[in-house]
């Protein structure tokens, strides 16, 4: 079955602007599980900190990945980067990584993060 809404189509609004169809946004039920994904992952983090894991050395990683991923979640549906043109995601992700790349190297300069073999 073929999508009512492919990518090259394009309307043209009351001021002569033409615009690209718009993927649809998701209902309530999408939102409903991506706040109970965001939910879960924060009680496995704050559970994570009570535990004896805090001695572990996968404690900090885990943290920093589980908060990463609620970063991008929140990112891609709250604020709707999913659904908007891919200029915009770049226009995000780019400087995104860049930072992110930024403090890694940061991080092992000044020797917070070091790799033990």
């Amino acid at each position: 079955m073929a999508d009512d809404h492919s990518e090259s189509e394009a309307t043209t609004d009351e001021h002569g602007d033409t615009h690209a169809h718009e993927q649809h946004h998701p209902g309530w039920k999408t939102y409903r599980w991506v706040a109970l994904v965001l939910t879960v992952v924060t009680i496995v983090e704050v559970w994570i900190y009570y535990t004896p894991f805090t001695e572990n050395r996968l404690f900090v990683p885990s943290l920093l990945i589980m908060s990463a991923f609620k970063f991008v979640v929140v990112v891609m549906f709250y604020m709707h980067l999913k659904y908007d043109a891919k200029l915009f995601r770049a226009l995000f992700i780019g400087p995104l990584l860049v930072a992110v790349i930024t403090m890694v190297a940061l991080m092992f300069l000044f020797s917070q993060l070091t790799l033990k073999m």
